[in-house]
């Protein structure tokens, strides 16, 4: 709070009365309380007294904003917009935050993935035979790790992260602070076996090291198609461009919208097979409620 003088008031009072140089007077103790002996002069008979008076006026502490609102805006309207200009400004650099990051990923697990797929059978033809039995059982095996981690992300997601590992998960049905949550180590933690597959598949020869490979290499894409429909398609976490235009794939971001209503007791726990786990609890018409929802939100984001 700043303080300011609005007014000071001087007052000069006359003493009208006459003090002779007599000195029982002038030793009197009265006398001598009013005057003391450095303020007297010989032949005084009149004295004047000064008085000032302070008027302190409390005026409360404006910032430099203040200075640039109308007059007309009230000041609740102002920090109300104020809050909403920061909100969205928050909100757009951790998008982008989270895009960076989702993009060095994807392209880095993606180069490498693509360039150990190529130099392991390179060098397993080195010696001029085929081992189409190993090439065929990675391939395979890739594309059922992709399609069983579906169903293992079901399993914990229901047994695991809604029961024992809650207070881990628990971040990820509240609203998020930043471009990360706590949610997002389980990412890290499927990513452990699958790099310890793809190493030991690929730096060894046979049928059972390339199915180790496949089984890594599956997790791999499972993951980052998970990253690309879970965190950008269904939370916006970054933008995703032209999959949110894929129907089968707009079915699926909101059926995991139904998930985080808890209409339906937390299903679906899966994602890609989410849609069929909500019509099976007889969700169907909630369903297509949240479908075309999501593509008037959509419409009304794109048109803006």
């Amino acid at each position: 709070m700043a303080t300011g003088l609005s007014s000071i008031a001087v007052t000069l009072k006359p003493l009208n009365r006459s003090f002779c140089s007599s000195n029982s007077r002038i030793n009197h103790p009265i006398f001598n309380a009013v005057f003391p002996p450095s303020l007297r002069f010989n032949g005084f008979r009149r004295r004047k007294i000064l008085t000032v008076c302070f008027v302190i006026e409390e005026r409360e502490q404006s910032s430099p904003m203040d200075d640039d609102i109308p007059e007309s805006t009230s000041s609740p309207e102002i920090l109300a917009t104020s809050r909403i200009l920061k909100k969205a400004e928050k909100k757009k650099s951790e998008r982008f935050t989270y895009l960076i990051a989702a993009v060095m990923s994807s392209f880095g697990i993606t180069s490498m993935a693509i360039m150990a797929v190529y130099y392991r059978f390179s060098w397993q033809m080195k010696g001029g035979e085929v081992p189409v039995s190993e090439m065929f059982g990675t391939f395979a095996l890739s594309v059922g790790a992709a399609v069983g981690m579906e169903f293992w992300a079901r399993w914990a997601h229901r047994a695991l992260w809604h029961a024992s590992l809650w207070n881990m998960h628990e971040s990820h049905h509240k609203p998020r602070e930043g471009a990360f949550e706590l949610n997002d180590v389980f990412a890290i933690v499927n990513a452990v076996p699958a790099i310890a597959l793809l190493h030991y598949g690929f730096f060894n020869k046979g049928l059972v090291p390339g199915l180790c490979f496949g089984a890594g290499l599956g997790i791999t894409v499972f993951g980052i198609a998970y990253m690309f429909v879970h965190d950008g398609l269904v939370h916006k976490r970054f933008p995703v461009g032209p999959i949110a235009n894929v129907p089968y794939l707009r079915k699926v971001a909101a059926a995991h919208q139904l998930h985080h209503t808890n209409k339906f007791k937390g299903v679906p726990y899966g994602l890609f097979l989410g849609p069929k786990e909500v019509e099976e609890m007889g969700g169907k018409e909630e369903l297509e409620k949240e479908i075309n929802l999501r593509i008037k939100l959509y419409n009304k984001g794109s048109t803006s």
